[in-house]
């Protein structure tokens, strides 16, 4: 299948509308092309990538929780052995204790988030061990808390990135109802049970982290800010960031800001000289209308949801991974046509196509092989608009060999958007 933009020929081999001419090669380099590099870095946790004094802080940070005489673990890795006699091994020498390599990463997390002060870092995680025990975070993933409703919608772990980092989602847009803010916020107790399950969110991203050297250690971040009422939401807020910040030392690889309302962004201005480059690098800010394009740099499409331009539903990744989309970008003024070629007769082709940004027209025809064949209108042209939030998806089946062309017309617009499609070819049966 290729997307085209030339010219029928004929009346019954293509549909009859024109556009540019352009191949599938240079629509999949212009989305490639959106990939650039940035100037993020994610932090090693190879020992041997560590500088000198990392190393030396990572053993002296080991040396005092040796001094611990009770063993010690988070999230599920023990970072000490209690002191007392080593086993003797079998030719009587003291065998050394079992080490797991998952202990380092941890470590170095709590480092890395006080500059690789070893005394801070470990004042820090003993908090973060009491907090864990006080908490019960241990046990949280295995409660129902009651908001499955919010599941999600507001908080909730939905695939991975390209390089394989779980991502999480926020969006407390809904909260600017009133009655739903009532309900979750309404007092004390119901914002504590509120913050015991986006603690249990956050474990399950962790859950799904090696936390090995050379291993996937980090989550990525996507908030949606559309619709978010901040002033409403500012004490949950700043309580959710507390935790994550003093008891999740470096867990978010990435943050990704989409629907960004123009006051943030003079707002990250503002602060932006204030911020180290290191910090700066994780972030990524969309406005609205460029989400779609944002989130295809870091996930690909059959992973984003749909919400968000891509092609991903509720439910999709419950039975392994997807099936991969192309990728491709409509310039602006510019007509596509996608080709699905080989259809033998009796087939049935089901595919999925989503534009992020729509605004532009789109039709399916069926072009027979043989000659003298009439074109099938499939889907009559319509247009699609910008608030479109599902993927098209639809399906038929030929009664002669042939191919479905799809036509996206973008010629009423200026702007670039990025696209993705799948499909997927049933062959008759016996």
């Amino acid at each position: 299948m290729s997307p085209t933009t030339t010219p029928s020929p004929a009346p019954a081999a293509a549909p009859s509308s024109k556009g540019a001419k352009r191949s599938l090669m240079s629509s999949l380099m212009d989305a490639t092309a959106l990939l650039r590099s940035a100037s993020f870095k994610e932090d090693s946790y190879v020992a041997a990538a560590l500088p000198p004094s990392e190393l030396r802080a990572l053993a002296d940070l080991k040396a005092l929780l040796a001094k611990h005489p009770d063993a010690m673990s988070i999230w599920g890795v023990p970072l000490n052995s209690p002191q007392q006699p080593p086993p003797a091994g079998a030719d009587g020498a003291a065998a050394a204790p079992p080490v797991d390599e998952r202990a380092d990463v941890v470590l170095l997390k709590f480092l890395r988030a006080r500059d690789f002060r070893v005394r801070d870092a470990h004042a820090m995680l003993l908090r973060c061990a009491a907090w864990r025990a006080e908490f019960g975070a241990d046990a949280v993933l295995d409660e129902d808390l009651g908001f499955k409703d919010l599941e999600g919608v507001v908080a909730y772990m939905h695939g991975w990135d390209r390089e394989g980092h779980p991502v999480c989602y926020n969006a407390y847009g809904v909260f600017k109802d009133r009655d739903m803010y009532e309900r979750v916020f309404g007092d004390g107790d119901r914002l504590a049970r509120f913050l015991r399950w986006r603690v249990q969110v956050m474990e399950r991203g962790v859950r799904a982290l090696s936390l090995r050297p050379g291993g996937v250690n980090a989550i990525i971040q996507v908030t949606d800010l559309k619709d978010m009422p901040k002033r409403e939401l500012r004490a949950a807020s700043n309580q959710i960031l507390s935790l994550f910040q003093d008891n999740y030392p470096e867990m978010v690889a990435r943050k990704v800001f989409i629907n960004v309302p123009w006051y943030f962004s003079v707002l990250f201005s503002m602060i932006s000289p204030f911020l180290t480059e290191r910090t700066k690098s994780k972030f990524v800010i969309a406005r609205e209308g460029n989400v779609a394009e944002t989130l295809y740099k870091f996930i690909r499409p059959e992973l984003v949801p749909v919400q968000y331009g891509g092609l991903s539903r509720a439910g999709d990744l419950e039975n392994g991974p997807p099936k991969p989309a192309s990728e491709f970008t409509i310039k602006g003024g510019e007509k596509v046509f996608l080709e699905i070629d080989g259809i033998e007769a009796g087939a049935t082709i089901t595919w999925d196509l989503v534009v992020g940004g729509w605004d532009l027209e789109y039709g399916a025809e069926y072009v027979p092989a043989a000659e003298g064949s009439y074109t099938l209108c499939v889907e009559k042209t319509r247009m699609v608009p910008a608030t479109a939030e599902e993927p098209l998806h639809n399906a038929f089946t030929a009664r002669e060999a042939g191919k479905m062309v799809l036509s996206i017309d973008n010629s009423g617009s200026r702007k670039r958007k990025v696209a993705a499609y799948r499909y997927f070819v049933r062959k008759p049966s016996a």
